[in-house]
């Protein structure tokens, strides 16, 4: 089994950020507590789709946790064309 860098993976989730995003909207739940977190606070699980070159699979945190250390970026208005 071939191991994907940190970068690639970390490149992939942040370019399909977006596209998960608006999944997540079209899907929408009746609005819940927001989310109260603090610096140092452990991550919340959550899955996003990513690129890996080939197919468009689901990534999640869980699936790295105790294992690499993540890095997860967002860029507003990244392929919005605007």
């Amino acid at each position: 089994m071939r191991k994907v860098p940190l970068a690639v993976i970390a490149f992939i989730v942040i370019a399909f950020a977006g596209w998960q995003v608006a999944e997540l909207n079209a899907q929408a739940k009746p609005a819940s507590k927001p989310l109260q977190l603090k610096v140092g606070d452990p991550a919340p699980e959550f899955t996003l789709l990513a690129f890996d070159g080939k197919d468009i699979k689901k990534v999640s945190l869980q699936d790295y946790r105790g294992k690499k250390n993540v890095a997860l970026a967002f860029y507003v208005f990244a392929f919005t064309g605007g």
